[in-house]
């Protein structure tokens, strides 16, 4: 796992950045990273703000990222104005706005393939939501938090894989996956995993410090600048540098 910090942007580079570059792989790769942090936020926030119907919200969100290639979308953004998941809010509004005069969605994107988006699980999960996060910003603000956790997640998930290190994640899933109703104490995860009470806190710090390494990456590859990447990480994280 890549840890944040140095030069900003390291290699990869962001892919508010990469997403308009010449190669193709990383062009390719930006558009998907940028899609995995950011598709359920618009999708959610086209449903409320702009009362789109389900089928609609969903060619919208398709739309938006496909522009970011043949409009080169990003190029505007200055990270010294606004902080980037900011500007791609008002970018969704002007793109609304745009469909609507032209009455349709053309599909673009140089061939680019995006994620497989699972439209289905947004909805749903819109459902228990609106009533609680009436605000379309509001649930664009907390979709995006649990968008870039999730991808965390994911990451810390693989690593542990691809190291042997698999009870690491699992304590940590346990711990920190549940509900706090229903987290298990040190001793009850100890002894359904079969290990000592100091090997739970042991793999517990562990995964805690690569959780926390997955997420300032993820919002490194997801901002436009060291700066941003920083105040987004205090935002999320109360992380101070």
């Amino acid at each position: 796992m890549n840890r944040a910090g140095g030069d900003f942007p390291t290699t990869p580079p962001s892919a508010v950045y990469g997403v308009h570059s010449v190669d193709p792989a990383l062009r390719s790769r930006s558009i998907q990273v940028l899609a995995r942090m950011y598709w359920k936020p618009i999708y959610k926030y086209v449903r409320l703000r702009w009362r789109k119907e389900p089928a609609e919200a969903e060619e919208i969100t398709q739309e938006f990222f496909l522009r970011t290639i043949d409009k080169e979308t990003f190029r505007g953004y200055e990270p010294r104005r606004a902080r980037f998941r900011t500007f791609v809010r008002v970018c969704v509004d002007r793109l609304v706005v745009d469909l609507g005069r032209h009455n349709q969605a053309k599909k673009r994107g140089g061939g680019v393939k995006l994620l497989q988006l699972d439209f289905k699980v947004a909805e749903d999960e819109l459902g228990e939501e609106a009533s609680s996060l009436p605000d379309p910003e509001q649930v664009f603000e907390v979709e995006w938090v649990r968008n870039l956790l999730e991808v965390a997640v994911e990451s810390l998930r693989s690593s542990c894989q691809r190291q042997g290190k698999e009870v690491h994640f699992r304590v940590f899933e346990l711990f920190h996956l549940k509900d706090e109703a229903d987290r298990p104490s040190y001793a009850e995860i100890a002894e359904q995993l079969g290990i000592s009470v100091r090997d739970v806190n042991n793999r517990l710090t562990y995964a805690r410090r690569e959780f926390r390494a997955a997420v300032l990456e993820a919002l490194r590859e997801s901002t436009g600048s060291q700066e941003e990447m920083q105040e987004e990480a205090r935002f999320v994280l109360g992380v101070n540098f």
